[in-house]
């Protein structure tokens, strides 16, 4: 999957990322790393119930821009919650 940007406004400052999505692998839990400029910020993972959670901080977020960052991606990829309900036909 490509990268897309994710723009947020902390105080009147507006911050760029650019977010990528990598598959699970074995033993690797965060799904979405968020870099600023190139460098690589932070990284979040999905919880049992599909809402993101922190995996990594390298670039020392404030935990404000850590929570409105979770809240775009998680826009940008809503939840499927009725993706796995079938129709019965009887």
């Amino acid at each position: 999957m490509d990268n897309f940007p994710v723009t947020i406004s902390v105080d009147k400052e507006v911050l760029r990322f650019e977010v990528g999505e990598y598959l699970h692998h074995s033993g690797q839990t965060c799904k979405f790393k968020v870099f600023r400029d190139g460098a690589w910020v932070a990284s979040f993972e999905p919880d049992p119930h599909e809402y993101l959670r922190v995996c990594s901080n390298p670039g020392n977020l404030q935990e404000q821009v850590l929570h409105l960052l979770a809240d775009e991606i998680e826009n940008h990829h809503p939840h499927q919650t009725n993706d796995h309900i079938k129709t019965i036909k009887s």
